[in-house]
């Protein structure tokens, strides 16, 4: 059975860091993408990074310069550095991995539990 598992959320003050870890289990990722979405409270999930085959990386606009997205494929775990952190970025957070498209969008074959990060002013 395939797990991903994410952990390193809490509170945290406004300008302060979080690292966020999600450790896969069950099989390897080494050649999929794996990414990160995050969830507010009466919001639609949204993307937050990606992190494809190659070291290629990607944001959403309003992390970018402020969260990074690495991996360690010896550890089968995929990481979410987030600096700068602000309040409207209290949501919950989710780790994905592989995607593919399905109707012309992407879909993500695993999906961890989520870990809440809180962002206090």
């Amino acid at each position: 059975q395939v797990q991903l598992v994410e952990s390193g959320g809490g509170l945290v003050q406004a300008g302060g860091s979080l690292k966020l870890s999600c450790e896969a289990a069950g099989r390897t990722f080494t050649n999929d993408a794996m990414a990160w979405f995050r969830q507010a409270p009466g919001e639609e999930r949204k993307f937050v990074a990606i992190s494809a085959t190659a070291g290629a990386t990607g944001y959403a606009d309003s992390v970018q310069g402020r969260f990074t997205i690495s991996r360690d494929d010896a550890k089968n775990t995929v990481y979410l550095h987030m600096n700068s952190l602000k309040p409207e970025d209290t949501a919950v957070y989710y780790c994905a991995a592989k995607p593919r498209i399905v109707g012309g969008k992407f879909e993500y074959d695993y999906w961890g539990q989520g870990t809440q990060v809180t962002v206090a002013s």
